[in-house]
């Protein structure tokens, strides 16, 4: 089979792809090539691999190229991140709503000249639910609850839901959409996003840097390793039409903690040191757009599929470390 992964050379892109090569095989057919599309190159140890082959640019620029290839399915994971979108509302538009429009008629032309359809996995986001004056959050959004987003990014997400869903209804694809819960620990830099400081007040700690805080230690959110993460995107392509049950997008597993939580699991992992380095200093910016997110999330239908959050924050930093093994200067703030 022939797979598309938008996005492939980010963070869960790679990693996604990385877990595919290792499987060599998705939903019982053997896999022959894996196309990573994003606005950078992979890394070199994905491209060492023959049935990778990447194409460089902005995927709205690809989807013309795209039309005339044959994927057998697509993880579709290319998004601008939610700073992005409020800081400049046009580049919002164009990298997730006109750049997913585009995809889906692309397999939607190929449908409609006789091919199957194209299974898709679009990544949605937890930034969907948002607490609106006539609908009140509830202390964990689940997959039924009333999505209100209150941000560019994810009203960008919800739209896309519902246009994987109807594109699936007129059987045009055969869709998925699952929301991603926050996910920790990403290592390299920060990035423009609103939630990149949940990686922050971990990575930057242990690699013996200081870490700045933007919000208060009482903010409770949903959150997920990359392991887990990838494993949901998978499990949910793999799943049959009936157990993935309608249309609609389903929760990936969360685990709900809060900031402080977060710091007292650095404790008890690294040491007092590492966690000496995480300050308090307020973002009125930052701290606004995440008093807007759900404190927490329960993922029923992913539960179906034998998806299950961490047990704890403490093997989600573990996890982190292990993964880093290979790159000592990355932990040498442990205690």
């Amino acid at each position: 089979m022939r797979l598309l992964i938008t996005g492939g050379a980010g963070f869960i892109g790679a990693r996604l792809a990385r877990a595919l090569l290792e499987r060599g095989t998705l939903a019982a057919r053997r896999i022959e090539q894996i196309v990573l599309t994003d606005q950078v190159p992979p890394r070199a140890e994905l491209l060492a691999d023959a049935r990778v082959l990447a194409r460089t640019g902005a995927l709205l620029d690809e989807v013309a190229a795209l039309r005339s290839e044959a994927f057998d399915g697509v993880f579709h994971l290319a998004s601008a991140v939610s700073g992005e979108c409020e800081a400049d509302f046009d580049l919002g538009l164009r990298s997730n709503l006109d750049s997913t429009r585009a995809l889906l008629d692309a397999l939607r032309a190929r449908q409609e000249r006789g091919a199957p359809a194209t299974r898709l996995v679009f990544s949605s986001s937890v930034a969907v639910f948002g607490p609106d004056p006539a609908v009140p959050l509830p202390e964990r959004v689940a997959d039924d609850t009333l999505p209100t987003p209150q941000t560019s990014y994810g009203t960008h997400k919800l739209i896309c839901e519902h246009l994987v869903a109807d594109y699936t209804r007129k059987g045009y694809i055969d869709g998925r959409a699952a929301r991603l819960m926050t996910v920790t620990v990403r290592p390299g830099r920060p990035n423009r996003a609103a939630s990149s400081f949940f990686s922050g007040i971990i990575r930057e700690p242990l690699a013996g840097e200081e870490a700045i805080l933007p919000v208060s230690p009482e903010v409770s959110h949903p959150v997920s390793s990359p392991q887990r993460t990838v494993q949901g995107l998978i499990a949910v392509y793999e799943a049959s039409r009936e157990a993935f049950v309608g249309r609609t997008a389903l929760n990936l597993p969360a685990l709900n903690v809060t900031v402080q939580q977060m710091l007292d699991a650095l404790l008890a992992v690294a040491g007092p040191q590492a966690r000496a380095r995480v300050r308090l200093q307020r973002d009125s910016a930052i701290a606004g757009i995440v008093a807007n997110w759900p404190q927490g999330a329960s993922a029923k239908r992913a539960a179906g599929l034998g998806l299950l959050p961490e047990a704890n924050f403490e093997d989600i930093i573990r996890q982190y470390i292990a993964d880093c093994a290979g790159t000592p200067e990355a932990l040498k703030g442990m205690a």
